[in-house]
């Protein structure tokens, strides 16, 4: 990662990096829920690395629907470092900055490296909501896990 990595808000076209969105919600029916009503943030650096959604889900709460980072992007702190911009960005806006996960080795240590904690769950979540099973880590995902931090 560069000292020249930008953070910005995609105006305009939200889908304009559906293929991105797609590595963290590989089902677009399931992005169209969230992704008109979200605010969508690009980071770029030397060119797009990663991209997130975030949405308002009343009482205080701020919730991550969608955060990815190129393949060839990632393990080089562009994920964390969308995190942590979002939770200073949103600081004082809101209360709690959450997240909703499958229960995969690939991403549960990920949210707890940025300060997340396990807050509750969502039984049968991947399972009753997606048309074909979602396999991470060579897990089959069935609940989403919700992490979450205070602003």
């Amino acid at each position: 990662m560069r000292d020249t990595v930008k953070i910005y808000e995609l105006k305009g076209d939200k889908k304009a990096y559906l293929p991105l969105l797609l590595l963290a919600d590989e089902q677009e029916d399931m992005i169209d829920r969230y992704l008109e009503k979200g605010t969508v943030y690009v980071l770029d650096d030397g060119g797009v690395k990663a991209q997130c959604v975030v949405t308002d889900e009343g009482d205080g709460v701020l919730e991550i629907k969608n955060i990815a980072v190129l393949p060839r992007a990632q393990r080089c702190g562009y994920g964390k470092k969308l995190i942590d911009y979002i939770a200073e960005h949103y600081c004082g806006s809101y209360s709690v900055l959450q997240v909703g996960t499958g229960d995969s080795p690939l991403t549960v240590p990920f949210y707890e490296a940025c300060g997340l904690i396990r807050t509750g769950a969502i039984k049968d979540f991947f399972t009753e909501n997606y048309d074909h099973p979602i396999v991470e880590g060579g897990v089959l995902l069935r609940d989403m896990i919700i992490f979450s931090k205070k602003l």
